[in-house]
């Protein structure tokens, strides 16, 4: 067997770029968007455009004028990025001037703080939405009507507090009144404009598979995990909603596919990545059923994402080369 030829640089690019995987991302989330304009209206571009024009401007103003740096980084797509995962966690009837606060928050203090792309330690996108879920729970859980003008302010109970309502009064007639999994799945529902279609989600995802933006391990094992305890949950007692109801609903689609995958705060193992998705499956039903929050994903993800590091310290990818002593 020919030995291997280690030459020193240059080596051979593999293309690949944190310019072109953002923007890959940002393309797979295109049906979701779409959708969501179509469900919504004019609300939802409204909620969009400022949520994404918001984080690219305090993301150049933080950079140029805060940390007086020559090195702009707003074309690289991760402030649309952000925008996009940011405005896809709100109502499409939220204030403009509360959006903006969620961006100025989920850069300047998510992402700027801890000195920009690659060294944050939560998602930005997600510590934007749970800083605006604390500070304005009523409007952040104010949620219009879909296929209603979203300007108009018509309010629709939406599947998870369905969900929750059931479990606080122990009364399963109440999940009567939820939409099927199947409508689910297409995105008939209230609630965020993440919400809208599982479908388009999954697509999306495959889209990034295909591209290899993302690996199946962390969004594979946070709905394997989650199918699996909330059919345990409804196998004991039936005020617990059935599985696919569970995973269609909510942001568990976007969280698991677009969010709990962010390159930085994910681990960087393919085990670590499996032991990340499983233990956000299960905080994330948890919180749902037994938790103050009708919704767990984005808190789950924000709580896994500080055991990162903890978690790549105890499965470390394989060096090349390495050498395993006896």
């Amino acid at each position: 067997m020919n030995k291997p030829i280690i030459s020193l640089s240059p080596h051979v690019h593999g293309g690949d770029s944190v310019q072109k995987n953002m923007y890959g991302v940002c393309i797979a989330l295109l049906p979701a968007l779409l959708a969501s304009f179509y469900f919504f209206g004019l609300g939802a571009v409204v909620v969009m455009l400022t949520s994404v024009c918001a984080c690219v401007f305090f993301e150049w103003a933080i950079t140029k004028y805060i940390l007086k740096s020559e090195r702009l980084t707003i074309a690289d797509g991760s402030a649309i990025l952000t925008g996009l995962l940011l405005g896809f966690n709100l109502p499409s009837n939220l204030p403009i001037w509360i959006i903006v606060l969620g961006a100025l928050f989920a850069i300047g203090v998510g992402k700027m703080t801890f000195g920009g792309l690659g060294q944050n330690i939560f998602n930005p996108a997600l510590a934007g939405r749970v800083f605006l879920l604390f500070s304005f729970p009523v409007q952040m859980t104010t949620w219009p009507d879909n296929f209603n003008d979203a300007i108009d302010g018509a309010s629709g109970a939406t599947p998870l507090s369905l969900m929750q309502k059931a479990i606080l009064e122990k009364d399963a007639s109440i999940l009567n009144d939820l939409p099927s999994s199947f409508e689910m799945f297409l995105g008939q529902t209230e609630g965020s404009m993440g919400e809208v279609s599982a479908l388009l989600l999954m697509i999306g995802c495959a889209y990034m598979l295909w591209r290899k933006i993302i690996t199946w391990h962390i969004p594979v094992s946070i709905v394997a995990t989650v199918l699996v305890f909330a059919g345990l949950l409804h196998l004991a007692n039936p005020i617990y909603a059935n599985p696919l109801q569970v995973v269609f609903s909510g942001g568990l689609m976007l969280g698991a596919c677009f969010m709990a995958t962010d390159y930085v705060t994910s681990p960087m193992s393919h085990r670590g990545q499996l032991v990340y998705g499983v233990a956000i499956g299960l905080l994330t039903v948890i919180i749902r059923n037994w938790g103050a929050y009708p919704e767990g994903m984005s808190f789950a993800i924000i709580i896994m994402n500080a055991f990162t590091p903890l978690i790549n310290t105890y499965f470390k990818p394989k060096r090349f080369g390495e050498v395993i002593k006896k």
